[in-house]
């Protein structure tokens, strides 16, 4: 669902810009408050997972295909405001080395890709568990919800957007019909991506899921074919926040880099839901070159690199490096701006108690 220059007129994506940029700067104040010492090392990794991820276009109706959005999976591993950064950081990426998405369209991706798609996803998932059991199932059962609704939910904000600032004459009605509609399958998609990946890392680390945080449902034991309650244990020796989370973050980077370097090769080249609502209906009727189509990355190839399977396997591997670098190094600023905020507030309570 990037959205190139020329959808989109400039007054609605400057505002857009100004809206996303807004959107940021709330973000970045509230991930100090996620990003601990568990979330921290993870959200960089989550944005290349994404941006690699991102790289695997699935069929979806004849002659469509779609790929995973990641505001609804960011926001259930690291949290909701730390999940707009995460997709903003793989948008920027996207859009300045592969040309991939407008540069003067970037507000409006962030809106519809990040901030859309984490609010819907995150309020859906939030509003399930309290009315779920407090088991493990059931944050997949809600991520799986959430990331559902957010897809449909991005592309009516991207059809009010049209609606403010199109620059071709097409009815509004049928823009949000087909854009829903292939939206809603894509979001099927979406949802089981989602889910596979929340409940793979709940498997192994729950307390590495921030949707997950406060997860008290007692383990289970099979007795006589019936499964019950097992005694309470004795506390671990050594607290779950404080486990490394490097073997994870490992895992996490190799299968990043795995399927941006060589599982994308077999992604579906149908155009993705956008795209196809666009030829069809004739919204790309004024959509402009895109600002980096000489960048040596454009279009997810290596230039003068002749074959086509390793030019676009190198250029997957290196986005999901660029990506890991640029994520890693905001979200630990973000982090190290959090510890000053703790260690100043420690300091003022101190002298206030002194005096």
């Amino acid at each position: 669902m990037h959205v190139p220059d020329g959808f989109i007129d400039a007054p609605v994506s400057i505002a857009a810009g100004v809206a996303a940029a807004g959107a940021v700067a709330v973000s970045l104040r509230g991930a100090r408050r996620e990003l601990d010492e568990r979330a921290a090392p993870l959200a960089g990794l989550v944005a290349a997972f994404i941006f690699a991820v991102q790289m695997l276009n699935f069929p979806v109706a004849a002659g469509t295909s779609g790929h995973l959005l990641g505001g609804a999976l960011a926001a259930i591993l690291v949290g909701p405001y730390t999940g707009v950064l995460c997709v903003s950081v793989v948008l920027l990426m996207q859009g300045v080395l592969f040309a991939d998405g407008g540069l003067t369209a970037l507000g409006v991706n962030v809106m519809n890709m990040a901030v859309v798609t984490v609010v819907v996803a995150y309020a859906v998932f939030r509003g399930l568990l309290k009315l779920l059991p407090d088991t493990r199932r059931s944050v997949t059962v809600a991520a799986f919800a959430g990331a559902l609704l957010s897809v449909p939910g991005a592309a009516v904000m991207f059809t009010a957007l049209y609606a403010l600032g199109g620059t071709t004459d097409v009815p509004l009605g049928k823009v949000f019909t087909a854009m829903v509609g292939v939206h809603v399958l894509i979001g099927i998609g979406e949802a089981v991506i989602t889910a596979a990946t929340v409940g793979a890392v709940l498997a192994v680390r729950p307390d590495l899921v921030h949707g997950a945080r406060g997860l008290a449902a007692p383990l289970k034991l099979r007795v006589g074919g019936e499964l019950v309650d097992a005694p309470a244990a004795a506390p671990a020796a050594v607290p779950a926040a404080a486990r490394s989370a490097k073997p994870v973050w490992i895992t996490g980077l190799v299968t990043a880099l795995v399927l941006a370097g060589f599982v994308s090769f077999y992604a579906s080249t149908s155009p993705d839901g956008l795209e196809k609502v666009a030829a069809d209906k004739g919204i790309d009727q004024k959509v402009k070159e895109h600002a980096s189509a000489d960048s040596p990355l454009a279009d997810y190839s290596v230039k003068d690199v002749g074959d086509a399977r390793l030019s676009g396997g190198l250029a997957g591997v290196i986005g999901v490096g660029a990506t890991v670098a640029v994520g890693t190094g905001i979200f630990w600023a973000v982090r190290r701006r959090r510890a000053e905020d703790l260690t100043a507030t420690s300091t003022g309570s101190t002298a206030s108690s002194a005096v």
